[in-house]
Order: structure tokens, then C-alpha cells, then sequence
């Protein structure tokens, strides 16, 4: 309770005192927010006056390595930085945890992300006309709406897709087993391949359970993977390094900007909890799948 307090008063602030508009407030207040979902899932009941420098910079480590660009960490940590200050000001805490928090170093390359126009603009790209262009369609759409790591992309089942549930079943690092929900646009074109083209194929032995196949029969490569998504990018002319991995990075990035729960982000990623000390929690299917249908451009 004490959190949703400080963030009332501090949003009394933002308003009355500095004078920002409703757009910068609301921007400020999600950011404290996504600190405060932090603190609760590594340490549960800690209020924002107990932290120190340490737990802060913890928490933009965290959101650094789920591929939030270094001009949104920025952001956020003026955030933390206005947050801090309003409570050192208002007598709350008599010294700022925040003062010595570092913003990203300007020459540190971070991945590059893509946008939903930048999907549309690789997907206008593939010959649809060619059995493997729904089939790439198909590739770049599941990346985009699931954050799936390449190797769970190339293994990813027939048997483990939930389409009618609108959830794949996908099998992470160390063989552990996640739903993640899917949405609209890629189970379209998942229908597209998997029932028009895909049932075309000749399928060798022991490829069956496979959805992506290539034109042998066999399932796909990571090496092809990486050469499907570098040939559209060129293509296009898209001047930015894209790898399978940006489509990740891209999935955490747009749920986050756009206000998306980190506990809900880090389960689709299938990231490991982020203490070592509690057991994680898993969240409901339904919340997850909520959660990809508000913040996901193409979740709906």
C-alpha cells in the first residue's frame, strides 16, 4: 500500500508543482511503476524509502537485459531520478539513492529493434506466390508475436500449437515447457502454411511433428532462419542489424514501452526469475494472454 501512496503524492507533484503535462506525468508514473513490480518480485514488501543504489541500478540492469534501448533507460532513470527527489524534498527520506545512478553509457552498442511498420515493410517483401513465402510470412510473424528464441522456433511442434486457445507451447533452455499467448496476425498465417501449403509437402520421417519445414522436408535450420530474415532486410533496404534475436529483443521492448507488466514479460520470454532465492511464480494464462492483447501491436 505504501508504494500506491508515494506514487499518488508524487503524481500530485508532477502536476501541481512542475506543471507537466498529462502525457509526461503519465510517462513518469509508469516508470515508477515498472521499479515497483520489480522490487516486488525480488524482494516482495520493500518500500521505495528502504531501497539504496544498489537494488536501483539492479533494476536497470534487468530492464537492459531484456533489450530496452539505451534512450528508454534513459528515460527511466529520470524517472527514478524525479521520483527520488520529490521524496528527498517532501522530508520523506533525508538522502537520494538515486543520485549516483549512472545513465547508459552513449558509445555502448545495444541491439537494434524493429517496429510494426518495419514488420510490414519485411513482410511486403517475401513472394507470396512461392510455397516458402507463407512460410516465411509465417517465420516472421511467430518471432514478432512470441519473442521466441530461434531454437525454439526452428522446434517448435504441430502437437504444441494451441490455436483455437490462441497459446503455443514452447520448449525453452533446459527443456522447460512455457505457454506463451499468440496473437491474431500470426495464427492467420500459422492457418495459412500449416493448412495450405505445409500439407503439400513430402515430410521425411521422424519431421512430422515439425511446423517449419524446408523444401526436403526436414525441419529448418538456424542458419536458414538467420538468411530468411537477412535476405528481406535487404531487400528493403532496412539499415539496421536484424538477426532472429531482434525479434525478441523487439517483443520485450514493445510490451514494455507500452506499459506491459515485467512479470508477464519475463514469463513469455521465459527468462529465469529474477532472484535466486524464491521460487517464481507463474502467472495465469488468462493474465498473460490479456497482457499481449493491450500492449502488442499485433496482439489483437
Amino acid at each position: 500500500m505504501i508504494w500506491k501512496e508515494h506514487i499518488k503524492a508524487f503524481e500530485g507533484y508532477l502536476r501541481i508543482e512542475r506543471g507537466l503535462s498529462e502525457n509526461s506525468v503519465e510517462s513518469y508514473i509508469r516508470d515508477i511503476h515498472k521499479l515497483e513490480q520489480y522490487v516486488e518480485m525480488e524482494k516482495q514488501s520493500v518500500t521505495p524509502e528502504s531501497l539504496i543504489l544498489s537494488d536501483l541500478q539492479s533494476f536497470i540492469h534487468y530492464i537492459s537485459n531484456l533489450g530496452i534501448e539505451a534512450s528508454s533507460q534513459a528515460r527511466l532513470i529520470s524517472g527514478i531520478r524525479a521520483f527520488y527527489k520529490y521524496m528527498n524534498i517532501s522530508g520523506i527520506m533525508e538522502s537520494d539513492p538515486s543520485e549516483l545512478l549512472l545513465q547508459p553509457k552513449v558509445g555502448r552498442k545495444l541491439p537494434d529493434t524493429i517496429n510494426n511498420n518495419e514488420i510490414d515493410l519485411l513482410i511486403s517483401a517475401i513472394d507470396l506466390s512461392k510455397p516458402e513465402g507463407e512460410r516465411n510470412k509465417a517465420i516472421i510473424e511467430v518471432l514478432y508475436a512470441c519473442g521466441l528464441r530461434v531454437s525454439e522456433l526452428t522446434n517448435l511442434k504441430i502437437s504444441n500449437l494451441y490455436l483455437n486457445d490462441e497459446f503455443v507451447k514452447v520448449v525453452g533452455k533446459g527443456s522447460k515447457e512455457r505457454l506463451v499467448p499468440i496473437g491474431q496476425s500470426a495464427i492467420k498465417q500459422l492457418n495459412i502454411y500449416v493448412n495450405q501449403v505445409r500439407v503439400h509437402q513430402e515430410i521425411k520421417d521422424g519431421f512430422e511433428d515439425f511446423v517449419f519445414l524446408n523444401r526436403r522436408g526436414r525441419s529448418l535450420t538456424r542458419v536458414m532462419i538467420f538468411t530468411i530474415i537477412k535476405d528481406l532486410a535487404e531487400r528493403v533496404g532496412l539499415k539496421k542489424t536484424i538477426s532472429p534475436h531482434t525479434f525478441r529483443h523487439s517483443f520485450a521492448t514493445e510490451l514494455v514501452e507500452r506499459g506491459a507488466d515485467l512479470r508477464a514479460v519475463q514469463e513469455m520470454l521465459g527468462h529465469e526469475s529474477i532472484t535466486t532465492t524464491e521460487i517464481y511464480t507463474h502467472l495465469d494464462r488468462s493474465y498473460l494472454r490479456s497482457t499481449l492483447l493491450q500492449y502488442h501491436p499485433r496482439g489483437k
